[in-house]
């Protein structure tokens, strides 16, 4: 996964003093650990305060009736026999197209069958199937230095060091030749907030040169975007996506650790290696040939050599009205990739509706995690993990559990979608979001569970992009029931709502919680949780040390479940259809399905 985020506020310290010892979230989403984080708000006047000052802080204990402190605890037990089996070392870490996933699909398979549910997918004839076939392509990239030329100046930067480059693009070679770089500021098309970088540019076979996050971050003007809060017009994605469209050749983003979120090594630690996507019939040739990024040293050489001064350029990229600058400069460079296609599954089960079956609240979770690396450090190569994300996983059980105890099926369906690949960049809930077993403007909303806590239970509710959607409403009135708080992310401006799989269907307008536990706990206070935090991050977090401990007090991640669980029967039993604010980047796309849902 990413950080689990009552302890990822804790690791950009231990993480930019030993970047080097950190195990990537193998893509290549820069989530890696030194400071994955947070991210959107909507609009100021759309946010609801956060109860961070609750009247239950000094409570000692959940408040929970006879009954719900029965099934916290029979949830807290079902964690704790699924965890034990997928954390395994039998299960060898998990790793897609592995032997682990043969065991941990079927296991999962199986363990939905035993409880009652029904497959939820279909196989390549139309027949019911557990498992949704997600094919991907994976890329060793080889690369040259990236050439800079221009009048009386030639510069080669150096893989890793000055630069990273990559393609999405799934062929053996892919190539810049003396392609014109043009700065495009923060590289946005956004209408709604009457901005365009690319105003009056024909980029057709051309370089975007871009900064990263967006002007709302770099001004901290409220007004603009979201203010400091990361839109997703920040995300390095959305600036090679856009520059595609643009018809651009390649794209390159300058990094800067504070509005990234994350140091350089991370970047390099994340583009080099193998590169896993979904695979592609067009094989992603609408994407740019080359990719990349560069460091905010190399860029202020290029723009000197342009002439141009790269901080006014950054004040001028801040302003509406932002007017793109050709550099006269020139890049070339050639990368080779070897490419291997395979197969990976997602688990697919559902609860059918009693009323409005094709209506359905969705629960995801990945199932992945990094496999077996015969060149880790130490007699143990095998990274189980148990809490990354055994944990979620395993609350899809649990949860499961309990709806099919009950009396009669919600009225409208549960869909439990185990995800493969979030590891590797979200890509089994990208996948699911492009061939949804419902139809995503029939998906009322749902709920993502990734690294769950193990520290027992926590008064404070950690909403990742507090403020993004009425859902956080009846979250917080659930939460409150147990005696808790909703709390929002300390550092917003990092986009950290982006980088978990239930980004992909916010993306399409599904609206969409990814909350979990915090730090303030109830039997030990915040000291010792953060203490707890800083020891995961050190010592375990995508290490073989992230293994499963029969001695975890699971009833904090149990009372986290419960909350998603109580929200989703209340919504599976109501004609509710809940939205984003106004303001929120995926408003637009849920609103342009509202017909479907009258």
């Amino acid at each position: 996964m990413q950080l689990p985020h009552h302890w990822r506020r804790l690791a950009l310290p231990l993480a930019l003093a030993g970047l080097a010892a950190i195990g990537g979230c193998a893509r290549k989403d820069a989530d890696i650990e030194a400071a994955k984080t947070e991210a959107a708000a909507p609009q100021a006047s759309e946010t609801p305060p956060a109860n961070k000052a609750a009247t239950t802080a000094h409570a000692s204990e959940p408040t929970l009736s006879a009954e719900e402190k029965a099934e916290v605890a029979e949830l807290a037990k079902d964690l704790h026999r699924h965890i034990a089996v997928l954390a395994s070392d039998k299960f060898e870490g998990r790793a897609p197209a592995t032997k682990g996933e043969e065991l941990t699909v079927n296991y999962l398979a199986e363990e939905f069958k035993k409880l009652g549910l029904e497959p939820g997918a279909q196989d390549a004839d139309g027949n019911p199937s557990w498992f949704q076939q997600v094919p991907v392509v994976e890329m060793n990239i080889e690369t040259t230095p990236l050439l800079i030329k221009g009048e009386g100046f030639e510069k080669s930067l150096q893989p890793l060091t000055d630069m990273v480059t990559f393609t999405q693009r799934q062929v053996p070679e892919s190539k810049l030749e003396d392609s014109q770089l043009v700065f495009v500021g923060y590289g946005i098309v956004a209408p709604e907030n009457n901005w365009n970088d690319y105003a009056g540019l024909d980029m057709k076979g051309k370089t975007a040169v871009i900064l990263v996050n967006d002007p709302g971050y770099a001004t901290q003007d409220k007004n603009l975007f979201n203010g400091n809060a990361m839109t997703y017009y920040g995300r390095w994605s959305y600036k090679f996506e856009e520059a595609a469209r643009q018809g651009a050749e390649g794209a390159i983003i300058i990094h800067e650790t504070g509005a990234a979120g994350y140091p350089w090594e991370v970047v390099s630690g994340s583009w080099s290696g193998a590169q896993i996507s979904l695979a592609a019939d067009d094989k992603n040739t609408d994407r740019v040939a080359v990719e990349a990024w560069m460091t905010s040293d190399a860029a202020k050489e290029l723009f000197t050599a342009a002439g141009l001064n790269l901080a006014q350029e950054m004040d001028a990229a801040k302003q509406r009205g932002f007017k793109p600058k050709p550099m006269d400069l020139s890049a070339s460079v050639e990368l080779k990739s070897k490419v291997r296609t395979s197969n990976s599954r997602n688990v697919v089960a559902k609860i059918p509706g009693s009323k409005y079956p094709d209506e359905a609240v969705i629960y995801t979770a990945h199932w992945d995690h990094l496999g077996v690396n015969e060149h880790a450090e130490g007699g143990d190569h095998i990274f189980n993990g148990a809490v990354d994300n055994a944990t979620g996983t395993a609350g899809l059980l649990a949860m499961a559990q309990q709806v099919k105890k009950m009396p009669q099926a919600p009225e409208r369906s549960l869909v439990f979608v185990a995800v493969t690949a979030e590891e590797s960049g979200l890509l089994g809930s990208k996948y699911y979001a492009e061939n949804p077993v419902v139809p995503l403007e029939k998906t009322v909303a749902g709920i993502n569970f990734d690294a769950m806590g193990v520290l027992g239970p926590m008064r404070d509710v950690i909403v990742v992009g507090y403020g993004n959607s009425e859902l956080e409403k009846l979250l917080e009135k659930t939460a409150a029931k147990q005696g808790r708080y909703l709390a929002p992310e300390d550092h917003p401006e990092r986009g950290y709502f982006y980088r978990s799989d239930h980004f992909s269907l916010a993306k399409k307008g599904v609206p969409m919680l990814y909350f979990d536990s915090g730090t303030d706990s109830f039997e030990h206070g915040r000291e010792w949780a953060q203490k707890k935090g800083e020891e995961y991050t050190a010592e375990h977090y995508h290490k073989p040390g992230d293994e499963y401990d029969p001695q975890w007090n699971l009833e904090g991640a149990a009372l986290d479940l419960a909350l998603g669980l109580d929200l989703g029967l209340e919504l599976a039993n109501s004609r509710d259809w809940p939205n984003w604010y106004a303001g929120n980047e995926f408003r637009a796309a849920r609103d342009q399905s509202a017909d479907a849902r009258k």
